[in-house]
C-alpha cells in the first residue's frame, strides 16, 4: 500500500514539475556581473530558460543542506565509531577472560556452567 502511495506521489510530483517547467519556458538573461560592471571588459552571461533557473536553484539548494548536514554529523559519526571500536575491543577481552577461566576445564562442562549461570541471571523472581 505505502509503495502505490509512494508512486502516485512520485507520479504527481512529476506532473507538478512538468507543467511548470512547461508555464516558464522564457528565456531569461543569467549574467556573471551586473551591467555596471561592464567596464571591466569581461561580462558572461547565458539566455536560458526560466524553469532551469528555478531547478537549479532548488537542486544547489538540496545539495548544499546535504553538506552542512554531513559536516554538522561529523561529530556523531566519530563518536559512534570510536564506541563501536571500544565496544569490540572489551569483547575481545571478555572472551579472552572467559578462555582464561576455562582454560583448564572440559568445554562442554564449560558450556554447562555457562549456560546455567546465564539462567540463573535471566530467571525472573517470584
Amino acid at each position: 500500500m505505502l509503495r502505490v502511495f509512494n508512486y502516485l506521489f512520485s507520479g504527481a510530483l512529476a506532473l507538478v514539475l512538468i507543467l511548470l517547467a512547461l508555464a516558464n519556458r522564457d528565456l531569461v538573461r543569467m549574467s556573471l556581473l551586473p551591467d555596471e560592471f561592464n567596464f571591466i571588459g569581461f561580462n558572461f552571461y547565458l539566455n536560458i530558460p526560466i524553469f532551469v533557473v528555478f531547478f537549479g536553484g532548488a537542486i544547489f539548494g538540496i545539495m548544499v543542506g546535504f553538506v552542512m548536514e554531513w559536516m554538522r554529523e561529523y561529530k556523531l559519526r566519530s563518536a559512534s565509531t570510536r564506541k563501536t571500536r571500544e565496544l569490540k575491543g572489551i569483547k575481545r577481552q571478555l572472551q579472552q577472560l572467559k578462555d582464561e577461566k576455562y582454560e583448564n576445564e572440559d568445554d562442554v562442562l564449560a558450556l554447562l556452567e555457562h549456560t546455567i549461570k546465564e539462567t540463573k541471571k535471566s530467571a525472573p523472581l517470584m
